[in-house]
């Protein structure tokens, strides 16, 4: 039966009075009562060997700027040590469970050789039967990659992980009360981590010894760690458009000009995209988690610029670009200078940006306002790493075949033979 079908307390009694009962009601719900209670299943203490691990999502509010805002948690516990793992993620997408596996792993030192889940649409396409299960591409990739072993709970049978079952409810007082800030989700990350440390010098009833020392046990049995981390980004292909744009989920992102038109691979990390031609990174954006939003990286624009300079003023990837105060210096006085010229000039200023960082750039610029040196070629020369060579001696130790040179000391007299005519003046 429907459990929004089934008979309450209240309803039982109506029934009963109807039938001609003459009792009261609180006998009525005190004997239900303790039919559920006597009804309860029975369960088997489970067996928890070494290197075993459950994993469950929990949910939990933090304060951002002010506001609060869901956080979804990712908790991961050993059964045998009590030991846990807990990191905090915006959404409970595809690229949140990869990233929190490959921390988990790195966290534990291993992988644990069999690990329990429920039955979430991010790991399981349908279920078949009572213990058949037709597995996600998504899941299957980063099972291949670190060969363990997964288990299923049966459908609503909670109780098959109830380890985890308690350590999102632990970790939700523990970590989530008083309601934490969250300024940076990495912020956060790296305070759950060290809670989690904390957490390993307890000793929890009825076990021998602290869980760090329970976690060794775990560690002997894991699995080894594979030499890189699995690839946790989700991949699609894309062509760019004529404005320089890819297509990822529901937003756009800007490319270099260059690959208007391209053919390319865009991978959506859970901090970042990255987009690709062949196996060189081309672009990267911080992740937008919004809808229909144009991320734009004025860099990306900057070699078509010098064909059309008016787009400075007016493009939509320059609108909003806040470039340091000495940028707007130069561009007034190469513009008093040498008017329309003088613009072509920053822009060719503005392309180092695509070799160099905006802190170094910035530095050069300041350098050069100092020395009247405005041209994009002396400003490049700051840029040039300087090595201060003085004091230094040229060393012959491992350059024995130089040790036999002999270098004649030449006579100042000997250069009158380049005066013209060949003597002195």
């Amino acid at each position: 039966m429907p459990k929004k079908q089934r008979h309450t307390a209240q309803r039982i009694f109506e029934r009963l009075v109807e039938e001609g009962y003459t009792g009261g009601y609180t006998q009525v719900r005190e004997k239900v009562a303790q039919l559920k209670r006597l009804s309860g299943e029975v369960f088997i203490p489970l067996r928890h060997d070494p290197g075993t691990a459950q994993m469950d999502v929990g949910q939990a509010l933090v304060r951002q700027g002010g506001q609060l805002r869901k956080v979804y948690f990712f908790v991961m516990a050993l059964p045998h040590s009590d030991a846990l793992f807990v990191q905090a993620f915006w959404h409970p997408r595809t690229e949140m469970f990869w990233e929190f596996h490959n921390r988990a792993f790195e966290y534990f030192g291993g992988v644990p050789r069999r690990i329990s889940y429920d039955n979430d649409r991010i790991l399981v396409a349908a279920v078949i039967g009572k213990r058949a299960r037709r597995l996600t591409d998504g899941f299957l990739q980063l099972q291949s990659h670190y060969r363990f072993a997964e288990h299923f709970c049966g459908v609503n049978r909670p109780n098959e992980k109830g380890v985890v079952e308690g350590t999102v409810k632990f970790a939700r007082l523990k970590y989530f009360v008083p309601v934490p800030p969250a300024g940076e989700l990495e912020e956060l990350n790296a305070r759950l981590v060290e809670q989690c440390r904390q957490d390993l010098r307890r000793t929890v009833r009825g076990q021998k010894a602290s869980k760090a020392a329970l976690l060794s046990e775990d560690q002997t049995a894991f699995l080894p760690l594979p030499e890189v981390p699995f690839d946790a980004c989700r991949k699609a292909p894309a062509r760019a458009s004529s404005l320089s744009l890819v297509r990822f989920d529901t937003n756009d992102y800007s490319v270099p000009t260059a690959y208007a038109h391209h053919d390319l691979l865009v991978k959506g990390y859970v901090d970042r995209v990255e987009v690709c031609c062949a196996d060189q990174v081309i672009a990267q954006h911080e992740r937008c988690w919004g809808r229909e939003q144009v991320v734009l990286a004025p860099v990306h624009y900057l070699a078509l610029l010098e064909r059309k300079p008016g787009a400075l003023d007016y493009g939509r990837p320059f609108a909003d670009w806040a470039l340091p105060e000495c940028f707007a210096v130069l561009r007034a006085r190469l513009e008093q200078q040498w008017g329309g010229a003088g613009t072509r000039e920053f822009i060719r200023v503005l392309q180092l940006l695509a070799h160099h960082p905006p802190a170094d750039l910035e530095r050069a610029i300041e350098r050069a306002l100092r020395c009247n040196a405005l041209i994009r070629d002396a400003i490049a020369q700051f840029l040039i790493p300087q090595e201060d060579w003085r004091g230094r001696t040229f060393c012959l130790d491992g350059r024995e075949h130089l040790r036999q040179v002999q270098v004649a000391q030449t006579e100042v007299a000997a250069y009158a033979a380049l005066m013209a005519g060949g003597g002195a003046p």
